[in-house]
């Protein structure tokens, strides 16, 4: 009998022993976020890869067709439209939203009364739900009561009230305006979170070398913030490329498919329309351009490991 107790309280401890080991015990606890992956993630963007090689419409499954949904898209003027204008929206709001992002958190990293209050207020923007913005911009471009062409009429600008989403360029300038309004609060915290880590006594050393504040900038803040950036610049872009609410509640992709994204045409094909597949398609067209802003961050990141001193791989 005693025998027969040794026999079961050895797989205990050799449990237990197991636990004690750090490379069994990582794995353990990152099951739970890998499943959360896969059926989250994994599961959806499998889906979505496969649905893009099937003629699936919305209540009849469908059968592979192999690359004929992507060789149709080559002569689908309505999608090279979306992906023009993604690129134009992704683009300029990036560029607007960086620079403007900079130079506000340049400003709060600066001493001032009174500046965890004006934070907060910074971050207001981003905080806010995305269809309130949206249903707010979109009040201030209605052409009979917008808000920005009273004021633009009282100041004598203006003879008439602009129809703003009315008219192709100026819909998709609206549309962008309100991205970077949304946008830039994102930008300035994280660079100004980057900011701080910078150490005082190398701008003390480049003032006493006779640097002025432009040569500063450009030699000390620009190097030192170079990791940051390319990080923030990387989720901006993924964000801003992959929009969908803001612009699917301001203009649903309207007027004449001028504001319509890869995002917003991928839905109104594979939900409204029913094609499911050529949905699906339109959507992992967007996959390469995702990729290499991921790539981009991973530059940055290997340029951080250099400013440590750790060797690149």
């Amino acid at each position: 009998m005693a025998v027969a107790l040794g026999r079961q309280a050895a797989p205990r401890r050799s449990f237990v022993e197991l636990l004690d080991d750090r490379r069994v015990l990582s794995v353990l606890c990152m099951l739970p976020a890998v499943g959360l992956l896969v059926t989250f993630l994994a599961y959806p963007l499998g889906l979505g890869v496969w649905l893009g090689f099937t003629d699936t419409k919305i209540g009849r499954p469908g059968v592979f067709i192999g690359i004929d949904n992507y060789i149709s898209l080559f002569d689908d003027s309505v999608f090279l439209l979306s992906v023009y204008n993604t690129l134009v929206y992704t683009i300029v709001a990036t560029i607007l939203k960086f620079g403007l992002g900079l130079w506000l958190a340049l400003l709060l990293n600066n001493s001032m009364p009174f500046k965890a209050f004006i934070r907060a207020i910074v971050l207001l923007p981003y905080i806010i739900p995305t269809v309130l913005s949206a249903l707010a911009f979109w009040w201030m471009y209605d052409p009979q009561f917008s808000v920005i062409s009273y004021v633009l009429s009282k100041m004598g600008l203006i003879d008439r009230y602009v129809d703003f989403l009315g008219q192709p360029n100026a819909a998709r300038a609206s549309v962008i305006a309100a991205n970077v309004w949304r946008g830039i609060p994102f930008v300035a915290i994280c660079l100004l979170a980057g900011l701080q880590t910078i150490s005082p006594s190398l701008y003390e050393a480049a003032a006493l070398d006779g640097a002025n504040p432009w040569q500063r900038f450009r030699n000390v803040t620009v190097p030192m913030l170079m990791p940051i950036l390319s990080v923030v610049l990387t989720f901006s872009v993924l964000f801003t490329f992959t929009d969908f609410q803001l612009i699917y509640a301001i203009t649903r992709g309207g007027p004449l498919n001028a504001t319509h994204l890869m995002a917003t045409l991928a839905f109104q094909r594979a939900i409204p329309g029913g094609q499911m597949g050529e949905g699906a398609a339109i959507a992992t067209a967007m996959i390469p351009f995702l990729v290499f802003a991921t790539v981009f961050s991973y530059y940055g990141l290997q340029r951080r490991k250099w400013q440590q001193g750790s060797a690149d791989d």
